[in-house]
């Protein structure tokens, strides 16, 4: 090894501290990089969880930033001074002072935010690369790749949001409409208004009424003898819909909206709503339809 290396001299990027230590291992580094401090101790569950994917993540952030462990059980003071009364704690360090912290175990996403919150952006981690490329599977009509490398995400991070809906997304392109549901239960309940969660929702009832109305021959056939069966009118929309003619649906939900705004509460133009939600604010259908519906309501 060669004297005064640079690379040589570098401290771990994760390494435990003691009492004694302590100073040098985390008030002194920290005037170079923020250092996380992980108290734990053995006998606690969370830590056990928390401990590999905080790991994961410092490392996918390069040096940028540095993970420091204390066992509370054979080193009680620090934390003690500090007031943690409950671990997993973890309290981030810059220029010698705590600055912030987070208390039990968390998703490998919300670790991934709060590092970004210290030392910036840092680029795509090991999850969302998997998810990445399970959407570039499933957009290319790979369903059993993009399955696959869900799962993977999945296995890695079980709550991961994007993973879930794209899974669930899977199964409802296939036709396994409680396959999705079932999937979707895998969202815990606080994370029920994330976009994505609510999408894949929505689109689970919106397959689920196209279902009950069966094939769309007969509503075409109602809404050709008489145009101003808007109850008819909407159905269909539903129904075409749940077939993937997208376009064809906004159409007929925009005649119901111009030809009569207050049918059925308003229905016409909220059920819009709840398409462009299931497609995505993205789609090309949902800004098409939004242009269109925009335009009939403030021209």
């Amino acid at each position: 090894m060669l004297l005064n290396d640079p690379v040589a001299e570098q401290p771990a990027l994760i390494k435990d501290t003691t009492t004694q230590s302590f100073r040098e291992d985390v008030i002194a580094e920290s005037m170079n990089q923020p250092v996380l401090v992980d108290f734990w101790a053995p006998w606690c569950g969370p830590c056990k969880q928390l401990t590999p994917i905080i790991e994961k993540v410092v490392k996918e952030a390069k040096g940028k930033v540095r993970l420091v462990k204390m066992n509370i059980d054979e080193h009680p003071q620090i934390s003690g001074q500090l007031g943690i009364q409950s671990i997993p704690a973890v309290i981030a360090f810059k220029q010698g002072q705590p600055i912030d912290g987070f208390m039990g175990a968390q998703p490998e996403s919300q670790i991934k935010a709060f590092i970004e919150k210290l030392v910036g952006p840092m680029g795509p981690g090991e999850t969302e690369e998997l998810v990445a490329a399970a959407q570039a599977a499933a957009e290319a009509g790979d369903a059993a790749g993009a399955s696959e490398l869900y799962a993977g995400v999945l296995e890695l991070e079980p709550e991961n949001l994007a993973a879930i809906a794209g899974l669930a997304r899977l199964h409802l392109d296939m036709g396994d409409l409680d396959g999705a549901k079932g999937i979707l239960t895998m969202a815990p309940e606080a994370k029920a208004a994330d976009p994505a969660i609510a999408a894949m929702r929505a689109a689970i009832e919106l397959a689920e009424q196209a279902a009950a109305l069966g094939d769309t021959a007969e509503l075409e056939a109602k809404v050709a003898a008489d145009p101003k069966d808007h109850q008819a009118r909407f159905d269909l929309a539903l129904a075409l819909n749940g077939r993937d003619r997208r376009e064809e649906a906004v159409d007929h939900l925009v005649a119901i909206i111009r030809a009569d705004r207050k049918w059925n509460d308003d229905g016409a133009r909220k059920q819009l709503l709840q398409f462009f939600e299931a497609w995505g604010p993205m789609d090309e259908h949902s800004m098409a339809g939004r242009r269109k519906l925009s335009t009939l309501l403030f021209s």
